[in-house]
């Protein structure tokens, strides 16, 4: 008995120990974490508002800005990438089964942003850093020509939605893609130092990197891409055959087998939307009289109606929301953009917007990351896990929020469309599924593959035009309208292969997850039909999004997709919602030729 007493007791001293040493070593390693996290916020804001001027200010001729951003960015890589912050993140880590599960997730964060900016290549980080500033600068301080005269990629834009002379499509699209040549050598050092720069911490590539913070391989990320396409490629194939018909029709030429680049609305193929009239449901018109922060305002309304606070008035005062005049020698970056500048309350977006169901439909999608901020700027959250429960998240509720305000219930309610009027629910869909389903095939496929092509098996630069034509034409079923050699980058004239690299598949993740996070909402919260849902006033709808959104980067991105929708990561949702319209479609291209394969 005395023998059992004693073992009891050294083995509950032993506990208490063990207790007692946690303790000390979850105390070291958060005042470690405290110490790093005082300093990254600091250098985190002035790297931020260094980028926030370089973005709105672009001056031809002027390098301040640039010179600001690089130096800000050259002191968050010093810190962030400092072998002191290295050695003990890793030191920490090793004694992971001591620490709380946010300390790991901290230390990780910690170890993720070392691998970008590692102090043992110091001189590598500062070369790239300013090699990204400056495509940056040449990126957006472009000057597009469209017939000797100076234009906007708004304008451009507007002419490939709305011009109906092949000859002024083409002229307009060609001078869309002139921007590339000038970025094809600047593309071509960054991929060779954004390599060299985290395979100094290990990493294969850049890309590879990139796709660890989804805690996958490349491989897996890959065979996730192809396996959504594989899902929606019998949806793609009869949309690609129905456009080809039909675009033949409004250009009154002949079908072709893929469809020529310069007929489509968008610059990449990767929205056909704006090809699609929706009987009853043109809200351009009464847009077209309401002002640009009309409806900047109206989104905010979307936020507070269904339980989120009004956007601080920081907000309106920092933003950047509308465009410069084409002739402005003070250029800006055009693409729409959310700014969580402080990881604290500063909020910012920076957008070009104007009056139309486009950009209605942006400004809605851009205040979902600005929420998306807000929330997870709570005392549970630590900075360095204010974040996406994945970067697909965020993504994926600007674009749930986006895509909820262009329904015929919500437009109804807003005053946007009449209550009574006739709208074509075909039309409608088909006209959604040229937005999502489309861009599915250019996100998945071209983008990501190209990427992948171009960061992990280093792809020869004089295979860069005819490896992203190949994939456009494999995924999209698009080919150019003219001869476009090597002399050429057309991927280059798209903004994420310069300065948001290899991550495009964030985009095309964010989709599948919003329509099942939609999917819920229309079904458990609001009982409607996901098609026609009205989300204004559904506190409940605010309430779901807060569960999700209020952990940040805290809690494991596949665990809130399973508690938010009770599913894994699949495209059903997407495949239900645009149903009716497949059924529909085989009617439409019945007796037609196909000239997509009939497997991808």
């Amino acid at each position: 008995m005395k023998k059992i007493i004693i073992a009891l007791c050294a083995s509950a001293m032993l506990i208490a120990s063990c207790g007692n040493n946690n303790e000390a070593i979850q105390k070291e390693a958060q005042a470690f974490i405290d110490s790093y996290t005082e300093e990254y916020l600091k250098l985190y804001a002035d790297a931020s508002e260094a980028a926030w001027k370089l973005n709105i200010e672009i001056i031809p001729g002027d390098s301040t800005n640039k010179m600001a951003a690089q130096e800000a960015d050259e002191a968050m890589a010093a810190f962030t990438g400092s072998e002191e912050n290295i050695n003990n993140a890793r030191k920490y880590l090793e004694q992971k089964t001591a620490l709380t599960e946010l300390q790991v997730k901290q230390l990780d964060a910690i170890l993720y942003a070392a691998a970008n900016n590692p102090a043992t290549v110091e001189e590598l980080v500062k070369e790239r850093i300013a090699a990204e500033n400056a495509q940056t600068e040449l990126l957006y301080g472009y000057q597009y020509m469209l017939h000797g005269r100076k234009v906007s990629t708004n304008d451009l834009d507007e002419a490939l939605k709305t011009e109906t002379d092949l000859n002024e499509r083409l002229a307009a699209w060609s001078s869309s893609k002139d921007v590339g040549p000038t970025l094809k050598d600047g593309l071509v050092n960054l991929r060779n130092l954004r390599n060299k720069t985290v395979q100094a911490l290990g990493y294969n590539d850049y890309f590879t990197y990139q796709v660890s913070d989804y805690q996958m391989q490349t491989t897996e990320m890959m065979e996730t891409m192809d396996r959504l396409m594989g899902e929606l490629y019998p949806l793609y194939r009869e949309l690609h055959t129905w456009m080809r018909y039909e675009m033949a029709k409004k250009y009154n030429a002949e079908v072709p087998d893929y469809l020529p680049a310069h007929w489509l609305p968008n610059r990449w193929g990767q929205d056909w939307s704006a090809g699609v009239e929706v009987s009853g449901l043109d809200i351009n018109g009464i847009l077209g009289e309401k002002s640009a922060e009309w409806i900047v305002k109206e989104g905010e309304k979307l936020y507070t109606s269904i339980g989120f606070p009004s956007l601080p008035e920081t907000f309106w005062t920092k933003s950047s929301l509308y465009p410069y005049p084409a002739d402005s020698n003070v250029k800006k970056n055009n693409h729409a953009s959310a700014w969580h500048m402080d990881l604290q309350n500063d909020v910012r977006s920076l957008m070009s917007v104007e009056p139309n169901s486009e950009w209605w439909e942006t400004a809605n999608h851009e205040l979902g990351h600005i929420y998306y901020y807000m929330t997870y700027t709570n005392p549970d959250v630590p900075p360095l896990l204010r974040g996406g429960a994945n970067r697909a998240y965020h993504e994926a509720i600007g674009s749930m929020m986006g895509m909820a305000a262009m329904q015929k219930p919500y437009l109804v309610g807003r005053g946007l469309v009449s209550e009574d009027a006739k709208i074509n629910e075909v039309q409608s869909l088909l006209k959604e599924a040229m937005n999502a389903v489309v861009f599915m095939f250019f996100s998945c496929g071209t983008m990501s593959h190209f990427e992948k092509d171009i960061y992990v098996d280093n792809l020869p630069a004089d295979q860069f035009n005819a490896r992203w034509w190949q994939y456009v034409k494999k995924y999209q079923g698009i080919v150019p309208p003219t001869d476009r050699g090597e002399e050429y980058c057309d991927a280059a004239t798209k903004t994420h292969i310069n300065n948001d690299a290899a991550q495009y598949y964030d985009y095309a993740l964010s989709y599948v997850i919003l329509f099942q996070l939609h999917n819920h909402i229309a079904k458990n919260i609001l009982h409607q039909d996901p098609r026609a849902t009205n989300y204004y006033g559904e506190q409940g709808i605010g309430d779901f999004l807060k569960k999700i959104t209020y952990p940040g980067a805290s809690k494991d991105w596949r665990v809130v997709l399973k508690e938010s929708t009770g599913d894994e990561l699949n495209a059903k949702a997407m495949l239900e919602y645009f149903n009716p319209l497949m059924d529909w479609l085989k009617e439409q291209n019945e007796g037609r030729t196909y000239a997509l394969p009939e497997t991808l």
